[in-house]
């Protein structure tokens, strides 16, 4: 096994996916998903539209519930609770509890227009985690210059960039310190000029930090330079997966080396066939 994936699964696994299943009627997105997240480990997903990757962060932010299978996070059942010694559907407080462990930064920025980016950023730590108003603004200001928007922080979300947009937001999601961090193709609503800002951030993050985190994206270079592992979809499947060489420098899989060629052969519609699922 690869050293850089060696040193995170001799831990215990910070998500598991056990027999994930997801359906829409008779069009199934995701078909039995096994897959184990270590604490610490940056995993990217990769694969065509409709491939099943954004359902996968979907589901771990409660946004979608699996049709079925268990979910756990930091060793507890995510959409499922033990209730007299029996595995029952969680309620809506254990829902909350479990994802308050994970951070998740969307393609769009989903601001606040009506508030300062200070507030934006303290609104959960007050509302949320109950800190009193002067601790949580000073948590506020130590992230945004962190992302480096601390000359921002009393402008409102119209007066800045996207790329400025979508830093605050990585900022409002990282301030709750969660164990886990979902980042969905967050560069793919912005200009091209910007995409680089944010791309530098969260290199900057996944060096410096210990949080799990999964990188749904479309930046094939980006995948490389961050991720310790890389993970294929297709067709609802995990394909193919290993370090970020064995993946584009030696892919296996017929469907993944087609995938990448289209990048390799700098086809004008690369990026939108490995863009978001819609």
């Amino acid at each position: 096994m690869n050293q850089n994936i060696a040193k995170y699964q001799n831990k215990q696994p910070i998500v598991r996916y056990r027999k994930i299943t997801k359906a829409y009627g008779e069009r199934t997105v995701l078909n039995e998903l096994d897959l184990d997240i270590y604490p610490g480990e940056k995993l990217a997903l990769i694969g065509p539209s409709g491939s099943g990757k954004t359902t996968i962060a979907r589901l771990l932010m409660t946004l979608e519930k699996p049709s079925s299978g268990t979910i756990e996070v930091d060793g507890e059942m995510l959409w499922h609770m033990l209730a007299k010694g029996k595995l029952v559907q969680a309620n809506e407080k254990h829902l909350q509890r479990v994802r308050g462990k994970i951070g998740m930064v969307f393609q769009h920025f989903n601001l606040f227009p009506h508030m300062t980016i200070l507030r934006n950023v303290t609104e959960a730590l007050v509302h949320v985690r109950k800190l009193d108003k002067d601790e949580a603004a000073r948590r506020a200001e130590s992230m945004l210059e962190r992302v480096g928007l601390s000359e921002h922080v009393g402008h409102y979300p119209s007066q800045l960039s996207g790329g400025q947009k979508q830093r605050v937001a990585i900022a409002r999601a990282l301030v709750m310190e969660p164990k886990i961090m979902l980042f969905d193709e967050v560069t793919s609503a912005l200009d091209p000029e910007l995409v680089g800002e944010v791309l530098q951030v969260i290199k900057g993050i996944a060096s410096q930090g210990d949080t799990a985190m999964i990188l749904i994206t479309h930046e094939m270079d980006f995948a490389r330079d961050v991720a310790d592992r890389v993970l294929f979809t297709d067709g609802g499947s995990i394909v193919e997966q290993g370090t970020p060489e064995e993946i584009f420098e030696r892919p296996q899989s017929p469907r993944l080396q087609a995938f990448l060629s289209r990048f390799l052969k700098g086809e004008p519609n690369s990026r939108v066939a490995a863009g978001a699922e819609q």
